[in-house]
């Protein structure tokens, strides 16, 4: 298996950001998830009409690497369409704490990578 470096995971999550689906904020954002064993998934936002109804590109990316069968995520890749660091939304923290709660974050920003753990974006996440 080879080893994903950040620059090549940011690579595929703004490849995604070409497939997201923004007409009201045309705030693009992908997403590029790396499971252990190497695969990747990609997420986009889906935004719709009702606010509320909208799906993040994080969430896409690891609900997409769940119904595949996948659990074991290592890094997350974050890009937007605003060429500067994009995080995460709060229900994509605490998700993202439910399910690579030991994974890091990295984003892309104007000054370059900003890499973060999960468990600092979250430092008091509700879990069971």
């Amino acid at each position: 298996m080879k080893k994903m470096d950040n620059k090549e995971l940011l690579r595929m999550a703004k490849k995604e950001t070409e497939k997201a689906y923004a007409p009201y904020s045309g705030f693009k954002v992908g997403a590029a998830l790396l499971c252990a064993d190497g695969e990747v998934f990609g997420g986009c936002n889906i935004e719709n009409s009702s606010y509320s109804a909208t799906v993040c590109a994080e969430r896409v990316a690891i609900f997409k690497a769940i119904s595949e069968g996948k659990k074991d995520f290592i890094k997350l890749a974050i890009v937007s369409s605003s060429n500067d660091t994009t995080y995460p939304c709060g229900i994509c923290r605490q998700v993202m704490s439910e399910f690579m709660p030991r994974g890091t974050v990295v984003m892309y920003g104007k000054d370059g990578p900003v890499e973060i753990s999960v468990s600092e974006l979250l430092p008091h996440a509700f879990t069971l």
